[in-house]
């Protein structure tokens, strides 16, 4: 492993999914000017999450999308190799 490639300013920091609102304590070095008070009775800098592992649908298991197939027709439509364009075709 490489020496003093990570940086030493880790400290405590409650990460909260905003989408359903679940937090948990972690080390980051991520800052923010909010704190919340944490179960634990102490204060901790509060960063927002859109989306973590319980709200996210591979973890979850729920709202999968089912439009699978349309997605892969999408891709090969976009990505296909075209035909070259012979001279009785222009004419």
């Amino acid at each position: 492993m490489k020496k003093d490639i990570h940086p030493k300013s880790y400290k405590q920091v409650v990460f909260r999914d905003m989408s359903n609102g679940h937090s948990f304590l972690s080390r980051s070095t991520a800052s923010s000017k909010e704190m919340v008070q944490w179960e634990d009775g102490n204060e901790y800098p509060l960063i927002k999450l859109e989306i973590s592992n319980t709200s996210h649908p591979f973890y979850t298991g729920k709202n999968m999308l089912v439009d699978t197939a349309g997605r892969i027709d999408k891709f090969r439509k976009r990505y296909a190799k075209k035909e070259p364009v012979t001279e009785t075709e222009t004419k």
